[in-house]
C-alpha cells in the first residue's frame, strides 16, 4: 500500500468528524443548552488530558509491531497482548484518579447553576469509565496502523466519531438533555469503535495465536511510551505558552486579537499528522538509504502540498478578517495571522525527522528538545511581547518552529534534507506575506501580484513533487473527468 494513499485516508479520517464536530455545535447548544455543553466540553477536555494514562503505548505498539514485520507471528501476537493488559492496567489507574480530579473539580470548583451540579457530579462515573476507553482505543487503533491497515482504522475512527457526535444528540431530542445519558451515549459510540477495532486486529495480529503476556515486552513499550507520554504532557506547553503570556502581559482582548488566526493556523497541522502516520510504520524496518528515500520525499510532499495553499491564505486573510469579525480587530488578527501562518508552513515539516527518531527507537531525543525550547522561548516571547506586542509574539513562535525543526533535523540526520527547497519556496511566501499586507486588497495590483506568486509556488511545487503522489494526483484528476464526461 502507498503512502500516497495511506495519507489520504488519514486525511479523510481527521477532516471528516473535524467537519462533523463542527456542524453539529449549534444543534448541541440549542437542545442541551450553554451550560450544559459547557459541562461537556471541559468533561472532554478533561477525557483528553487523562488519556495520557496509556503512557505512549499506542504510538510505542505501532512501533514494536512494525518492527517485527518480518517476524514470527506470535512474536506481533505477544506484544499485541501484552500492550492490551498494560493499557488496561493504566487505564484502570487513570479512571481512578480522573474519578477524584473530577468529582472535586465540578462538586467545589466549577461555576456552574446550583441546580445543575447534582446532575454533573452523577454523572462523573460515566467519565472515569471513559478513560480505559479512550486508552485501549489508542493502543488497538496503533496496533492495526503498524500493519498498515489505515483505510480500515479510518473508517472505524470516522464512524466511531459520528456516533458520538450524533448518538447525544439523538438522545437530548427524544428524551431530554440530562448529563448522565449523554455521557452515556458518548461512551457506548467509543465502545463500539472497541469492539470493530478489537475484531480487525483479531484478523490480522492475533487469529490462531497463543495469548500471552511478555514481561520483556512490557518494559520495552513502556520505556519507549514513557518518553512519548512525556512529549505529550510537555510539547503542547510550547503551542499554548505563547496565549497564557499575552493574558498575563497584554490582556484578554490581546488574547483574542492572536487566538482566532492561531486556531485557523493550527488546522494546517492535520496534512503533516496524516503523512506522518503514513510514514511511521513504513521506517522501524526500512534499511538506511530506504529511510532517507521515504523521509526525503516526505519533506517533498509536504513542501508541494501546503507552499500554494499557504501563500493563498496569506493574501486572503485581510480581506477574510475584515468580513469575519470586522475591519479593526481583523486588520490586528491579519497582521499576525501572516507570520503565525509561516510559522506553521515550517513546522510541518518537523513531523519527519521527528518520525525518524521515534521509529529508530530515539523517542528519547524528541522529548529532550523539546524540554530544552522551554526557557529560552519563555525568555524570547517576553522580550518581543515587551518590546513589539502581539507581532513581536508571532515572530517568536515561528522562529521557534523554525529552531524546532531544525533541531530534529539535525538530531535525526545531521542535516536539513532538501533545505535549499524549503528556503526558496520560504522565500515566495515571505514574497507573498509582505505584498499582501502592504498593498491593498481592493487595487488590482494585490490581485495580479497574488496570482502572480501563487502560479510561481504551485509551478515549483509540481516540480518537486515525488512521482508517487504525482501519479496519486493525476490518476484522480482523470477519475474525475470521466465522471464529468
Amino acid at each position: 500500500m502507498s503512502i500516497g494513499r495511506n495519507t489520504s485516508y488519514n486525511l479523510i479520517g481527521a477532516i471528516v468528524p473535524m467537519a462533523l464536530a463542527l456542524a453539529t455545535v449549534p444543534l448541541y447548544l440549542k437542545l442541551v443548552g450553554a451550560d450544559r455543553y459547557g459541562v461537556l466540553s471541559i468533561a472532554f477536555l478533561l477525557l483528553g488530558y487523562f488519556g495520557l494514562f496509556d503512557l505512549g503505548l499506542g504510538r510505542a505498539t505501532t512501533y514494536r509491531i512494525a518492527a517485527l514485520k518480518d517476524a514470527d507471528a506470535q512474536a506481533r501476537a505477544d506484544v499485541f497482548w501484552t500492550a492490551i493488559a498494560v493499557n488496561i492496567l493504566m487505564g484502570a489507574v487513570g479512571a481512578a484518579v480522573l474519578y477524584v480530579a473530577a468529582d472535586y473539580f465540578f462538586a467545589h470548583v466549577f461555576k456552574v447553576d446550583a441546580a445543575l451540579r447534582p446532575e454533573i457530579v452523577e454523572s462523573v462515573p460515566l467519565l472515569a469509565l471513559s478513560v480505559p476507553v479512550a486508552t485501549l482505543t489508542g493502543t488497538l487503533s496503533g496496533a492495526l496502523q503498524a500493519r498498515e491497515r489505515f483505510l480500515q482504522s479510518n473508517m472505524i475512527s470516522i464512524l466511531s466519531t459520528s456516533l458520538f457526535q450524533i448518538l447525544p444528540l439523538i438522545l437530548a431530542f427524544v428524551s431530554g438533555p440530562r448529563l448522565g445519558p449523554l455521557l452515556a451515549a458518548a461512551l457506548a459510540a467509543r465502545s463500539v469503535a472497541i469492539l470493530m477495532l478489537w475484531w480487525a486486529c483479531r484478523d490480522v495480529l492475533t487469529r490462531g495465536q497463543s495469548q500471552r503476556f511478555s514481561g520483556a515486552e512490557a518494559r520495552q513499550l513502556l520505556g519507549y511510551g514513557g518518553w512519548v507520554t512525556v512529549t505529550a504532557l510537555f510539547g503542547p506547553m510550547l503551542v499554548i505558552l505563547d496565549r497564557f503570556a499575552i493574558g498575563a502581559i497584554l490582556g484578554a482582548v490581546a488574547v483574542t486579537i492572536y487566538t482566532v488566526p492561531f486556531q485557523l493556523a493550527q488546522r494546517l497541522s492535520v496534512i503533516p499528522g496524516a503523512l506522518s502516520g503514513a510514514l511511521f510504520p513504513r521506517l522501524p524496518t526500512a534499511s538506511e538509504a530506504e529511510r532517507i528515500t521515504l523521509t526525503d520525499n516526505a519533506i517533498l510532499a509536504l513542501l508541494a502540498a501546503l507552499s500554494a495553499p499557504v501563500l493563498v491564505a496569506c493574501y486572503l486573510i485581510h480581506p477574510f478578517f475584515d468580513l469575519w469579525i470586522g475591519r479593526e480587530l481583523g486588520r490586528q488578527s491579519a497582521e499576525v495571522g501572516v507570520v503565525i501562518l509561516l510559522g506553521f508552513w515550517v513546522n510541518a515539516f518537523a513531523v519527519v525527522p521527528y518520525s525518524w527518531l521515534q521509529a529508530t527507537g530515539r523517542p528519547d531525543l524528541v522529548t529532550k528538545l523539546l524540554l530544552i525550547q522551554i526557557p529560552p522561548y519563555l525568555a524570547a516571547l517576553y522580550v518581543g511581547m515587551t518590546q513589539f506586542g502581539l507581532m513581536g509574539c508571532a515572530v517568536v513562535f515561528s522562529l521557534r518552529c523554525a529552531v524546532d525543526f531544525i533541531a530534529m533535523a539535525l538530531a535525526a540526520r545531521g542535516r536539513v534534507s532538501h533545505g535549499r527547497w524549503i528556503a526558496l519556496l520560504g522565500l515566495v511566501l515571505l514574497a507573498g506575506a509582505g505584498s499582501g499586507a502592504l498593498m491593498d486588497y481592493r487595487q488590482p495590483l494585490w490581485w495580479l501580484s497574488g496570482m502572480a506568486l501563487a502560479a510561481l509556488a504551485t509551478a515549483i511545487s509540481w516540480a518537486i513533487l515525488p512521482g508517487e503522489f504525482r501519479l496519486l494526483i493525476t490518476a484522480r484528476l482523470g477519475a474525475l473527468r470521466r465522471r464529468a464526461g
